[in-house]
């Protein structure tokens, strides 16, 4: 592991790694901020961030402002990369596939399966790095926007029992019923429709084994909420299975990083509540 970047932030520290991946067969970068507590030697508990199509661990780091929020509870914040990356890893021209669009799951396909091991990265590998060489309890809570939105809700529902919260921005709810998720999937998972529902939210939610409640925020303003978001798809699903949702709509918000700042400070403290995170003064 590399440090690549280190920014004082809020009486803690934004720093960047490198590191080699054996899940993705490559090396791969994360954003991790430590709070204040966490520089003085105490083990925090961890809330990872999944990022949206075309993002880097960068996006949520310097646009979100989380690190405020995070300083305050205790929590240190990590932000892998969306995809592994590199001259060797398969590509597509399209934004909206290959790299900078893993779509947090493991490819079985060719060319993809390879290096496309983003489940097995975000759940596994990652946080056994991060409590290895951090300061980081083995509590931790998910959250992410948009194709990272999709990947908090379906990993959470998927391994029951490892986060203790989630939530989601404009995530990407039913991708077996819209565009973005219809390409993704036949391209990593091939055309087995149960393959597909073992990744999808609105599918999941049916056969969930924990009622782990979701908060999602979504903007009424978004350019993608009626083709590809579909926060109805969700809404009826909880309502039909008895899980506990709390669906925000916000009037005029937009699929942007200006919409996640403006309730980002809402999401930590749901998630610090959750990982028991007692709330601090600013160092």
């Amino acid at each position: 592991m590399e440090r690549v970047e280190q920014h004082a932030s809020f009486g803690g520290r934004q720093e960047v790694w490198t590191h080699p991946s054996e899940a993705l067969g490559g090396p791969t970068r994360f954003g991790v901020y430590l709070p204040p507590a966490a520089l003085a030697g105490e083990r925090c508990p961890v809330l990872y961030w999944l990022s949206g199509l075309t993002c880097t661990e960068q996006n949520f780091i310097t646009k979100a402002g989380v690190q405020q929020h995070a300083a305050a509870h205790g929590l240190i914040v990590v932000a892998p990369d969306t995809s592994p990356r590199g001259p060797e890893v398969p590509d597509d021209p399209a934004y909206d596939l290959g790299q900078g669009a893993g779509f947090y799951l493991d490819a079985t396909q060719a060319p993809w399966s390879t290096h496309f091991r983003m489940e097995t990265h975000v759940v596994h590998e990652l946080p056994a790095w991060i409590e290895a060489h951090f300061p980081a309890s083995d509590r931790c809570a998910i959250s992410g926007h948009s194709m990272g939105g999709h990947g908090a809700l379906s990993l959470a529902l998927r391994h029951p029992g490892r986060y203790a919260s989630v939530s989601a921005f404009a995530p990407i709810v039913a991708p077996s019923q819209v565009p973005w998720g219809q390409k993704a999937f036949a391209a990593y998972l091939g055309d087995d429709p149960a393959a597909w529902a073992a990744h999808d939210t609105v599918a999941l939610i049916a056969q969930a084994a924990e009622r782990l409640p979701l908060l999602v925020d979504q903007g009424e303003a978004d350019d993608f909420l009626r083709g590809q978001l579909r926060p109805e798809l969700l809404q009826a699903a909880c309502a039909d299975a008895g899980h506990p949702l709390t669906l925000r709509m916000h009037p005029g918000h937009d699929h942007s990083y200006y919409f996640i700042a403006s309730f980002i400070g809402e999401h930590v403290a749901w998630h610090a509540q959750a990982l028991g995170a007692a709330s601090r003064q600013r160092v």
